[in-house]
């Protein structure tokens, strides 16, 4: 049994045998959350804590390997946001790297309206910013595979309780009653054995979990912190300018690693130096697989992104820059573990049009800024 005293409360956790260890996959921080005062800080995740992409793409591997091979076809992979957007659509590319002549359909979940799609409403109840959207893909082929889906795929970096998956598998299943087993992939899955073999009954079907780590916690509230400001502001009707390209209205195929650009931009980055590939918000996919292209041309590079979560300066965080939310929600953003001076090399990858925010941040980190477009598509932009 490993106890942590948090600034917020008493940690209790213990862990099954396993071939990870909890301390080579997790820290403790602290939130400012009055939902929720502790995050189990994944260091595999690449989103609070910088990661190389050779050990981000071993974890997507390890969880795609876990998913029954025997699923029901066609299957749906859903990430939840922000978090696990980056780890779900991993997840995936993998699983379709294992079994390409399966049917699968690749979405994550939201908290921006793209276009006018129509959209399913969902809590995750003890975050910061609760209210989650899934899309409906636009295009009829993939829209087919969302109402003909017979297995469910939910991905996030950890499961504590189960209530998010409940509410996302209960959602999905009133669109696609044909749902018949749903398998739940976590890094970390702290539900606890009696949670877990209640699965199956709580979801009203078969339930299934693969975790690179498990076991169970206890968390006794201390003193609780609010966090500044909002935590979200959706306004259906407004353009936070999330692209409609990288996951949002479904894929069903790997998206292909930004090659040409990484080509460019190792030729100017020497042996000793130190890179680092930032994701922004929702959009953390394609940083990773720059991270990869690069990682593939010999740089020292790790990946993470910003994030909207407030965490308090304890534990697993030791630096935090904050700045304006380049969404233009008017919601802080924050990035964790990055002080300035500590890469040679930091480039920024956004799906938003560029922005005052941005700016900031590249400034904040000494970085270079790149507009996604597409897969294929990026525009560096000047940072003045």
């Amino acid at each position: 049994m490993r106890r942590v005293t948090l600034p917020t409360g008493l940690m209790e956790i213990k862990v099954d045998a396993g071939p990870f260890r909890l301390d080579d996959l997790i820290g403790f921080a602290a939130r400012a959350n009055t939902r929720r005062g502790f995050l189990f800080l994944s260091k595999v995740l690449g989103k609070h804590w910088p990661v190389t992409p050779r050990l981000m793409h071993a974890i997507h591997t390890e969880l795609a390997a876990r998913v029954p091979a025997n699923l029901p076809g066609p299957v749906i992979f859903i990430a939840m946001a922000e978090t696990a957007i980056g780890l779900g659509q991993g997840v995936f590319e993998a699983y379709k790297t294992m079994h390409p002549q399966r049917e699968a359909l690749f979405l994550h979940t939201t908290r921006y309206h793209v276009g006018g799609m129509p959209i399913i409403e969902f809590e995750e109840a003890h975050s910061h910013a609760p209210r989650q959207f899934l899309h409906r893909p636009g295009d009829v082929g993939l829209q087919h595979i969302l109402l003909s889906a017979r297995a469910l795929v939910l991905v996030d970096d950890e499961a504590s309780t189960g209530n998010t998956f409940l509410n996302l598998s209960a959602a999905c299943r009133a669109l696609n009653p044909a749902i018949e087993h749903i398998h739940l992939a976590a890094i970390t899955n702290f539900m606890g054995r009696e949670v877990n073999e209640a699965l199956s009954g709580r979801f009203g079907l078969p339930v299934t979990v693969g975790a690179a780590l498990s076991g169970e916690y206890a968390f006794t509230v201390g003193q609780l912190q609010q966090a500044d400001g909002a935590a979200q502001r959706f306004e259906a009707h407004v353009d936070r300018g999330a692209s409609a390209c990288f996951g949002r209205l479904g894929l069903d195929r790997p998206l292909n690693q930004p090659a040409a650009l990484a080509g460019r931009l190792s030729a100017g980055i020497a042996p000793s130096e130190r890179v680092l590939v930032l994701g922004t918000g929702e959009f953390m996919h394609m940083a990773f697989l720059l991270g990869r292209a690069l990682e593939a041309c010999g740089t020292n590079v790790v990946v993470q992104s910003t994030t909207r979560s407030p965490i308090l300066q304890w534990g697993a965080v030791g630096h935090i820059l904050k700045f304006s939310d380049n969404y233009g929600e008017g919601v802080e953003n924050f990035v964790y573990n990055v002080e300035p001076g500590q890469y040679e090399h930091v480039f920024i990858c956004h799906e938003t049009p560029p922005n005052a925010a941005l700016q900031q941040l590249a400034k904040a980190v000494k970085g270079r800024l790149f507009h996604f477009l597409s897969e294929s598509h990026c525009e560096e932009i000047p940072v003045r």
